[in-house]
């Protein structure tokens, strides 16, 4: 069965009103690698969420949490982000070629700018497709 849920553990960077900040380290694929040392590829990242809560006093700075997000809404934020984005890449470069007898050059470029003008429409409207992502955030025990 497939959880419901994706949770990283993490720690509260600082509080304010009803949001929680909290760093979480990602760790790419070489972190169970015996061999990441002598590699030199071994990557990790920190990532600063933050997460609305009425309950945000409660957390204090350094404390270990664990942030939680629907899978469902990781599933909508690779669509948005990157679906989205090749379907209007495809859909111009098409277009631009097939229909409009462009160059292939030139409708690569056409391609490329309405992908540029797809992550501008997506930055306008950030605050509506925040609402819909809902993070949670639990003392970690």
């Amino acid at each position: 069965m497939v959880a419901a849920r994706i949770e990283h553990s993490g720690v509260v960077e600082r509080t304010e009103r009803d949001t929680v900040y909290v760093r979480i380290t990602s760790h790419s694929a070489c972190g169970t690698c015996k061999a990441r040392e002598a590699c030199g590829l071994a990557e990790a990242q920190d990532k600063i969420v933050a997460v609305k809560s009425p309950d945000a006093a409660q957390f204090a700075v350094g404390e270990q949490v664990i942030v939680g997000v629907r899978r469902s809404a990781g599933a909508v934020a690779v669509i948005l982000a990157y679906v989205g984005a090749l379907a209007v890449l495809l859909a111009v470069l098409v277009a631009a070629v097939a229909v409009l007898g462009w160059s292939e050059g030139r409708g690569a470029l056409a391609a490329l700018g309405a992908v540029g003008v797809y992550y501008c429409v997506l930055w306008l409207f950030r605050h509506k497709i925040e609402h819909t992502i809902h993070f949670s955030i639990t003392k970690h025990y």
